[in-house]
């Protein structure tokens, strides 16, 4: 079972859904994991209060890349406080593969830089141990 967790970790590592920029945004933020080199930019298309379109631009591990290309499909058609409200185990439960400590900073990047963007853009609250941020640089 963990091999078809891992072949689809790599197709969305190698054909990422919902890859590139999304013109006109209402939200977007950058988030990055300078220990492994991860790096996302995360865009968001707004429509009456719900996620209309995620799109995302980066570089980095296959944890990171494919674990935000999974939260693009996500995070699809669900409104702004429940996307907000999104735990970490959601994208885990999606990748479904053992991953160590540092490795779960890699798989959550996304997830948090999506958090960041909808903050920004139209308030929502941002996880309360991560106190008064403003960017996101996991390390």
């Amino acid at each position: 079972m963990d091999e078809l967790y891992r072949e689809n970790l790599m197709d969305h590592y190698q054909h990422p859904r919902h890859h590139g920029e999304l013109p006109d945004a209402d939200a977007e933020a950058e988030g990055q994991n300078p220990l492994c080199g991860d790096h996302v930019v995360v865009q968001v298309r707004l429509t009456d209060g719900t996620i209309g379109e995620m799109r995302f631009t980066g570089q980095g591990c296959a944890v990171s890349q494919a674990a935000t290309s999974m939260l693009t499909e996500l995070v699809q058609g669900l409104t702004v406080e429940e996307a907000a409200a999104l735990p970490s185990s959601a994208i885990l439960d999606e990748l479904a593969i053992p991953l160590s400590p540092m490795r779960v900073k890699c798989a959550v990047l996304g997830l948090g830089t999506l958090k960041l963007a909808l903050h920004r853009s139209v308030g929502t609250p941002l996880p309360a141990e991560w106190g008064d941020t403003d960017e996101i640089v996991w390390g």
